[in-house]
């Protein structure tokens, strides 16, 4: 039996982001490779869809390690302790073909060759989203052969406004946002009202993005049989 994917991030404040989320799972589930289910939600509706799903599942986070705190802190409340069935995977990090995916989108921003880079990223509070954020700038680095800084739209510093300001004051005129985000939502707009010179777009709509998930989900299913 497969086992169910259930697509988990927050989309309770955010109609834009949950209609994108929503998409991304009906293009999972157009593959045909397993039954999918949404939790996109609150805690509650987290809950609520692992109790009602019956058979092996496996939780796979719908965004990205750093780059959605709300989605994170939700994930972090699943508690699958009691189902020997299921399991939960990593959400999507420094997979090289993710960041080749962004390198191709930045491109097609208006990055040129010699551009400042800035990869905007979440407000981070866990050590190991701080250490896939880290490596995706440095992937990213050396796929645009630029140095990449990392700015946060939460609290923490440096922010993304300052990170830019800071690439033009050490002679960068034209600097570009490279967005770490899944699906677009309020925050995108954040970012596109930035003074930069190019802003990507989120990283779905994207094959590469379903076909990752997939893999992740067909990971955990062999887990799961061991």
């Amino acid at each position: 039996m497969v086992p169910t994917m259930l697509l988990v991030a927050d989309g309770s404040h955010d109609p834009q982001r949950r209609e994108a989320l929503g998409d991304l799972a009906e293009a999972i589930a157009s593959r045909g490779e397993a039954p999918v289910v949404t939790a996109f939600g609150s805690d509650t509706d987290l809950k609520t869809a692992v109790e009602a799903l019956e058979g092996p599942l496996v939780a796979v986070p719908a965004f990205l390690a750093g780059g959605d705190h709300a989605s994170s802190e939700l994930f972090a409340g699943l508690n699958l302790a009691d189902r020997f069935d299921a399991c939960a995977t990593a959400p999507l990090g420094a997979v090289p073909s993710i960041v080749a995916n962004l390198a191709v989108r930045l491109e097609q921003a208006g990055w040129r060759p010699g551009d400042g880079v800035v990869l905007a990223a979440d407000g981070i509070r866990d050590q190991d989203e701080r250490q896939q954020v880290a490596a995706v700038a440095r992937m990213l680095s050396r796929r645009v052969h630029s140095p990449v800084q990392v700015g946060h739209l939460g609290t923490w510093a440096p922010s993304v406004s300052d990170a830019v300001a800071r690439l033009r004051r050490n002679g960068n005129p034209r600097v570009a946002v490279a967005a770490w985000r899944l699906v677009d939502g309020a925050d995108g707009e954040r970012l596109r009202e930035l003074d930069a010179t190019a802003v990507t777009a989120p990283l779905w709509p994207s094959d590469v993005v379903v076909d990752t998930l997939l893999a992740q989900h067909r990971a955990a299913t062999s887990r799961l049989a061991a």
